[in-house]
């Protein structure tokens, strides 16, 4: 009874991913990091494929290094990562070279880089577009205004390709992804690693992807008239003034300042 009680559990186990599929094929359809999960030499990527360090990440990478003990710095793979991907000329992608760097610099067996680059939705081991879409297929952008999968639409029907392309020009790439952390201003997209663009409408979409075809620069946050997260009556709390609660920061006003300062740090140095 047990035994045949244990080859039902790993029947089930075996079968439940295409049984699922065969229901409804958009479930599981989503892998971790973009592309397959296993290694294929191509003509940009393979054994004798060279990658260097250059200066000013080798900078940087010291500066990471000396946050951990000597024995404990194979914490810094993924820092080390997403330094060899935005370096310079890497062209937002990560090719197995620079793993293998990775491995030589935190002395560990090049399978433990390998393991973290391809779980991560934020590492590409294959080559993107100079827009490399990211959109958050999780519940509440899912069910959000009007739903990732008109979002997904949009995108599909003006770029002419699916999840997982790129355009022939090279210019965009899609790829939806797991929970981007911006549920409360959902829908939302995630560009190039760094800007998020949200509360999306199908509108709005096309919009964004007009301004990246003509060569401009949209406004990153929020895609209406919502100023950060706050709901439809506007700031209700954190206003300053309480007694032992901070004012709420404005982080508009924090990032024009900031922008301002390091514009006048650089003009001063040069």
């Amino acid at each position: 009874l047990i035994s045949s009680f244990g080859e039902s559990i790993i029947w089930l186990m075996k079968s439940s991913t295409s049984l699922l599929r065969r229901f409804n094929p958009k479930i599981l359809s989503r892998g971790f990091s973009a592309g397959i999960v296993q290694h294929r030499h191509t003509e940009l990527n393979n054994l004798e494929t060279k990658f260097e360090f250059n200066a000013e990440s080798k900078k940087e990478i010291d500066r990471v290094l000396n946050k951990y003990p000597p024995q404990y710095k194979k914490s810094a793979t993924i820092p080390l990562l997403y330094i060899a991907q935005e370096q310079e000329g890497s062209d937002n992608w990560i090719t197995l070279a620079a793993m293998n760097k990775i491995a030589e610099l935190l002395e560990v067996p090049p399978m433990n880089v390998y393991e973290v680059s391809t779980f991560y939705t934020m590492f590409n081991r294959e080559p993107v577009g100079k827009y490399h879409i990211q959109l958050c297929g999780t519940t509440p952008c899912m069910v959000a205004g009007c739903g990732k999968d008109s979002i997904k639409k949009v995108i599909m029907d003006e770029l002419g390709i699916k999840d997982g392309e790129t355009t022939e020009d090279g210019m965009f790439t899609l790829q939806e992804v797991e929970c981007l952390g911006a549920c409360v201003n959902a829908p939302m997209i995630q560009v190039n690693n760094k800007e998020f663009y949200e509360h999306l409408t199908e509108e709005s979409m096309k919009k964004l992807l007009d301004t990246w075809k003509s060569g401009g620069t949209p406004k990153e946050g929020n895609q209406n008239h919502v100023k950060t997260c706050e709901g439809p009556m506007g700031k209700t709390s954190l206003k300053g003034g309480e007694p032992g609660f901070p004012e709420f920061l404005d982080l508009d006003k924090v990032i024009a300042e900031k922008k301002e300062a390091d514009a006048k740090k650089a003009s001063e140095s040069s």
